[in-house]
């Protein structure tokens, strides 16, 4: 009996060690992701690379074998040869393939080129004939891109003096009017648009235009002045986050201590009951012996006075002295005095080994109730990131009640008359809550005490709300339910069922949306009950609730409460 429950204390123990463990794996398999994103050389790189031209893909495409390639290199790989075959594998295709740009492959492109710090590719002068030189300005009135050598008739022709340079861009056709084919150098503040000179004095007439120099000027310092506020804002959150992470970190640490303090005391606590134990077991054995000695040594006492008396009666039959007999008969008929085995067996021994067997059983149950209340320690620092939920009656099925302040959910017998929308759910017994949450940590506690039947959780936005609906993750549902009063599961699909010590009745729900996290809570025994762990989450999550319907047995409501 101690052996299990220091066993189970050690268990305990371990586990906390590994779960703070995998925290620290886990931060360090992010930051080694975030080295290998960022590095331009690595395996990821070569992934990322044209067979073609070597260089980063542009507008990725694949071909029917399932290879990579610039758009624009097969493009032109094909459009100089009869035949249409991969580069790379040399498959040959009967009919020259659709290409259609690979978005997923082209996001991961953009990502590594954002993180890594890849530029873009150069501008390169429009008048150079043999080797390409690097444009050094573009000139918007000729609309070409000139090296140092051909830019020297704009600095030194009066004429060309005049035309507007500016730095080499990819993308010329932007500053340049679509309609009149001239260059945008005014702002029309009425339409917030970049116009030329005559859309200034046709369409845009009459209204407050400026150089796109002065509302350049302007909106930069506006930004300056936003980046700044901006700036601010983040490094006072980068502070906030920093004081909060280091008093988790704190509390964490005292709880640690605390809880392997508590652990050592419980440890030292068996040993110091166990040692005691056998001691007064020993002593109580050696007690018991030691009567069985003395009882043992009063028989052979009684034996040999039963013999001498067997002796004297066998001289006695030989000799006619009737006198002599009649006087000695009563120390002989009388009873010799015999110990009784009963006088050993009733000693306080046994009562006092039973006495300590009943306080060892208390003990067991106080530290199993003391180690109960100490493996969830989080749920302290959970609940303050509890929010007020109230339930939304545009989602409710017709059949449930709502109370008057939002806070209980019941199934009644008649379906309400209400009109139909699409938040409503028409076939299954749910109702969501009026608040939902896009970011951060949300936690909230229900009542289940007296319902056979439940549905707790949180569900995204764009769930399907019409109809039978499977309750998973895959389908925008991380909830855990009771059914016939004793069997609990998560709906992880397949379900998972879950073997609870104690029936919970009141639950509470956590979420760390960044995190991807959804936890689930025996309230009053302070124990962790499940946890949807790596989801990823892409929009609003609101609270979701399903109570018994109004055949099951104490169909009792379900009530939000308020997190003291």
């Amino acid at each position: 009996m101690f052996a299990k429950l220091k066993n189970k204390i050690l268990e305990e123990q371990n586990k906390a060690m590994a779960e703070e463990a995998v925290k620290q794996s886990k931060a360090m398999s992010i930051d080694a992701l975030l080295t290998t994103l960022s590095s331009s050389s690595g395996p990821l790189a070569e992934e990322l690379q044209c067979s073609i031209c070597l260089d980063v893909f542009t507008d990725p495409v694949s071909t029917p074998c399932g290879h990579n390639f610039c758009k624009s290199c097969l493009n032109q790989c094909w459009d100089n040869s009869q035949t249409y075959n991969c580069p790379l594998c040399k498959e040959t295709f009967n009919t020259r393939p659709y290409l259609k740009i690979n978005i997923a492959l082209r996001e991961v492109v953009l990502l590594f080129t954002e993180i890594s710090g890849q530029s873009k590719s150069e501008v390169l002068c429009d008048i150079c004939d043999d080797v390409k030189m690097k444009a050094l300005k573009m000139c918007l009135v000729c609309q070409s891109s000139y090296c140092q050598t051909h830019l020297e008739p704009h600095q030194r022709v009066p004429k060309l003096k005049k035309h507007k340079l500016i730095d080499p861009v990819e993308n010329l056709e932007v500053y340049i009017c679509q309609k009149h084919d001239k260059p945008l150098e005014l702002f029309c503040r009425d339409d917030q648009t970049c116009v030329c000179l005559l859309c200034a004095v046709t369409n845009h007439r009459n209204h407050n235009t400026v150089s796109i120099e002065e509302e350049s000027e302007e909106r930069k310092s506006q930004l300056q002045t936003d980046v700044k506020q901006t700036i601010q804002d983040k490094m006072k959150r980068i502070q906030d986050f920093k004081s909060s992470a280091k008093h988790r970190k704190e509390t964490s640490e005292k709880e640690k201590a605390e809880t392997i303090a508590l652990f050592t005391d419980l440890i030292r606590s068996i040993e110091r009951c166990q040692s005691e134990l056998l001691k007064m077991m020993e002593q109580k054995q050696k007690a018991a012996e030691r009567k069985t000695e003395e009882f043992i040594k009063e028989l052979e006492q009684e034996i040999s006075e039963l013999k001498r008396r067997d002796t004297e009666l066998e001289q006695l039959s030989h000799t006619e002295d009737h006198l002599h007999l009649l006087q000695i008969y009563p120390s002989l008929s009388g009873p010799a005095h015999t110990s009784s085995w009963t006088d050993i067996c009733n000693s306080d021994t046994h009562e006092s080994v039973t006495n300590l067997r009943k306080a060892l059983i208390q003990l067991q149950e106080t530290l199993e109730e003391r180690l109960n209340k100490t493996v969830s320690p989080e749920l302290k620092w959970i609940q303050r990131y509890a929010v007020d939920v109230t339930l939304d009656p545009d989602t409710a099925h017709p059949l449930l009640i709502l109370s008057d302040d939002g806070k209980q959910v019941t199934c009644g017998d008649t379906e309400l008359k209400l009109k139909d929308n699409t938040k409503r759910f028409d076939y299954c017994y749910n109702v969501l809550a009026k608040e939902g949450f896009s970011s951060g940590r949300f936690y909230f506690e229900v009542q289940v005490k007296g319902n056979t039947e439940w549905d707790l959780g949180v569900a995204r936005e764009s769930i399907n709300r019409k109809g039978m609906i499977t309750a998973a993750p895959e389908n925008g549902y991380w909830t855990v339910f009771l059914r016939d009063g004793n069997h609990y599961q998560a709906c992880e699909g397949p379900d998972v069922s879950l073997s609870l010590r104690v029936k919970p009745q009141v639950v509470g729900v956590f979420v760390d949306y960044e995190e991807g996290l959804v936890s689930f809570y025996d309230v009053e025994s302070r124990s962790h009950i499940y946890s949807f762990t790596g989801q990823s989450f892409t929009e609003k999550l609101y609270p979701f609730f399903s109570p018994s319907d109004n055949e099951s047995e104490n169909a009792a409501p379900l009530i939000i409460l308020h997190v003291k």
